[in-house]
């Protein structure tokens, strides 16, 4: 049977089909529905980690123990995972291994650009790209055999239009792998260095068989039109020149992205006048076309950021100007990303706002407290960034300076990365502040569960991380729960703290307003009464129920939830809450 999938939900099916047991991720755009739809089959074993490293090592130990395993992540969950990854290139695999990495051209959620290929050569891992959702499926299962065939874990690289566009794909049986023998093998998994020398030769070993492989494999094939023009792409950016090129040049298109198929190449090159490369992000194909001798066309009529587009592609190779997309003639009002109605950490970034604070920032929803008005957030890195970035500030700075510093992270980034730097604070006497916005939930990926949460990715009830007792227990002594909607009171709390002269934890304590208890509680509405001064306090809050229509302060029923916040900051009680 067909039906249209999302890529992501084709690798998830790739993955059932193929036999697998065991799939820990953790959650990133645009990876996160691949795990999420692998929950749909009750046949595999499926997590999620505290954080990418994690995550990698239970798929790679799930391997070694005779699995066929898999691990999914955003492109920068790459970065937390290599440890692992580059060691797990040196002892091959048992069951087969499958790690989905998911680019983000265009930085839609992501706070870099990063090209994944680099790993794979980096690591000396094979690495495949699929160009929509059918080859999604179907590489996934290519990836499971080829893993085994070459004793190697497998790339498979997707990026966010192929993640999360639609088309068709073919649903087949699932294959019935057994559970691989273990055997104990010190000299193939312990990797102490005189066994990781002799390993290094497999890899290298490896390698070259896998050259070969790509060299005749079906995964890289040869579309033939009888053009005078010829184009080397993959991926989604063989999608889009497919769209914008047509029948007018000939293709080859690339499935394994490493290692590249030097004579295929070359055969294909020797062919044409002109050869195209296309690919987004950094010339990846095109050096290594350039390195053995061929002369292709590249980033010298194509960019190196952003995504590119049929348009785009058409007017650099055929030299015609084609329409980006269909316009109107209507002024449409710009819509920037903005904390919803509601948004527990609107309370919080008020308060730091009103305060003058530096605010050492973290990856989640909460970077939106950069956004203007509120614009509290000085610093975002990545993922545990701001407890560590803070501690360092705080030594260039001194004391003062940390009297008028926090750090804000969520309750699943800190489970993810922000424990480490907590330590660190602790260990070396720092006197850091700490907020940890702790929502419920993972907000900014899609409502997924987390240790902090008491339930798995299965909604099993399991045990809860305790963060008052995790803080204590690592050293902080002063650990304060307020409720950054109770807002005289929350400031009392952040003006206490950074004054402190030891390192403390607030725990901004409030549900996500999207979770369904928190819709039912949220039941009503907030009115402007005839008390309005049009002094615009409440338009500081940056909710986007809240406007003004000239010198008028209204709030749009539609959005409001009735949180009541702005009924706090309204200094002459001009805000009514409505129930429905």
């Amino acid at each position: 049977m067909k039906k249209l999938m999302l890529g992501n939900e084709a690798v998830a099916r790739g993955a059932y089909e193929a036999g697998v047991s065991v799939v820990s991720s953790y959650p990133g755009t645009p990876s996160t529905e691949i795990t999420e739809n692998i929950v749909k089959y009750d046949d595999i074993y499926v997590e999620w980690a505290p954080n990418e490293k994690v995550a990698a090592e239970v798929a790679i130990g799930a391997s070694i123990a005779g699995a066929r395993s898999m691990s999914c992540m955003k492109h920068v969950g790459l970065n937390v995972m290599a440890d692992p990854v580059f060691t797990v290139s040196y002892t091959g695999v048992n069951g087969g291994l499958v790690l989905c990495v998911a680019d983000d051209q265009g930085m839609h959620s992501s706070q870099n650009e990063q090209d994944s290929r680099h790993y794979a050569k980096a690591s000396k891992i094979l690495m495949l790209e699929p160009s929509d959702s059918g080859e999604c499926k179907d590489f996934t299962k290519k990836a499971y055999e080829l893993s085994e065939q070459y004793d190697t874990p497998v790339f498979l690289r997707l990026s966010t239009r192929v993640s999360h566009s639609q088309s068709l794909v073919e649903e087949e049986e699932r294959a019935d792998i057994p559970l691989k023998d273990y055997e104990k093998n010190p000299q193939k998994y312990v990797m102490m260095p005189a066994n990781a020398i002799k390993r290094h030769v497999d890899v290298e070993n490896r390698i070259a068989a896998l050259k070969e492989m790509a060299e005749n494999t079906e995964l890289n094939r040869v579309e033939k039109n009888g053009a005078k023009i010829g184009v080397i792409a993959g991926g989604i950016a063989y999608m889009y020149a497919k769209e914008a090129l047509g029948d007018n040049v000939d293709y080859l298109k690339l499935g394994v992205v490493y290692p590249l198929p030097e004579k295929k190449i070359k055969d294909f090159a020797a062919q044409y006048d002109k050869v195209y490369v296309i690919e987004e992000l950094d010339p990846v194909i095109e050096d290594f076309c350039k390195s053995i001798g061929i002369d292709v066309i590249g980033k010298e009529v194509f960019t190196l950021l952003g995504e590119y587009t049929p348009a785009m592609i058409k007017k650099a190779v055929l030299d015609i100007d084609a329409p980006e997309f269909d316009t109107i003639d209507e002024n449409v009002p710009v819509r920037p990303p903005v904390m919803c109605a509601g948004c527990p950490h609107r309370g919080t970034f008020y308060v730091l706002k009103k305060l003058g604070l530096v605010v050492s920032g973290d990856i989640g929803c909460y970077t939106l407290g950069a956004a203007a008005p509120l614009q509290s957030v000085d610093t975002t890195i990545c993922m545990g960034a701001s407890v560590s970035a803070a501690h360092g500030m705080a030594k260039a700075r001194g004391a003062e300076f940390n009297k008028k510093l926090v750090s804000v992270i969520g309750d699943s980034t800190f489970m993810h990365s922000g424990i480490t730097g907590l330590v660190d604070i602790v260990y070396n006497k720092g006197n850091n502040t700490v907020i940890i916005l702790d929502n419920s939930i993972t907000g900014m990926t899609g409502h997924q569960d987390n240790p902090t949460t008491g339930y798995t990715i299965r909604k099993e009830e399991t045990k809860q991380v305790n963060l008052i007792a995790l803080c204590k227990s690592i050293g902080i002594e002063n650990v304060v729960v307020a409720d950054p909607f109770d807002v005289k009171n929350f400031e009392k709390v952040v003006k206490e703290e950074v004054e402190r002269e030891a390192p403390s934890v607030i725990i901004a304590q409030r549900p996500c307003a999207l979770l369904p208890n928190m819709r039912k509680q949220y039941s009503g509405h907030c009115e402007i009464n005839d008390k309005c001064k049009k002094c615009k306090m409440c338009m500081k809050l940056g909710c986007p129920a809240i406007s003004v229509d000239g010198d008028t302060v209204r709030i749009d029923t539609t959005q409001c939830n009735g949180c009541g916040l702005c009924t706090q900051v309204c200094p002459f009680g001009a805000i009514d809450r409505k129930e429905k």
